[in-house]
């Protein structure tokens, strides 16, 4: 009798946790929804902050956007690695998942999402730079 309530229970609960997952799986998520969502799970630098480790010569600088974007300019030593190749192209690009990494795109959308990307990835120290390129310019520092 005990085995049966037991058995009940549990599946009770993967069944709750199955219709939780198609609920959320089913829910209309905007690209800004998905990115507050990230925002969440993620590390983020401010431009100035990451100027500071830029001229401290610390981290892998990682851009995000498209090929053309990154060939009108980006921060000087910086990575292309464009969102839509990420997953297949990041572990030949950089094998070890302990590099510090700060992600950048033009605004910080993509760059967000890629940085959730990496962390689900097993990278252990990728942030985003939050305004991204834009702000990077914007604020007068160097480009390529």
């Amino acid at each position: 009798m005990k085995k049966c309530k037991l058995y009940a229970i549990v599946m009770a609960f993967f069944s709750a946790m199955i219709l939780t997952a198609q609920a959320s799986m089913a829910a209309d998520l905007t690209s800004q929804d998905m990115v507050a969502e990230a925002k969440k799970t993620i590390c983020e630098v401010s431009v100035s902050e990451a100027k500071t480790l830029f001229d401290q010569g610390g981290p892998l600088f990682v851009d995000c956007r498209t090929s053309k974007e990154f060939k009108m300019g980006h921060i000087p030593g910086a990575m292309n690695i464009p969102r839509g190749l990420l997953e297949f192209k990041v572990s030949g690009k950089i094998p070890d998942k302990n590099t510090d990494i700060v992600m950048y795109c033009k605004k910080g959308g993509r760059g967000c999402l890629a940085t959730c990307t990496l962390c689900r990835m097993g990278y252990k120290n990728a942030t985003n730079m939050n305004g991204g390129w834009m702000a990077w310019e914007k604020a007068g520092y160097p480009v390529e």
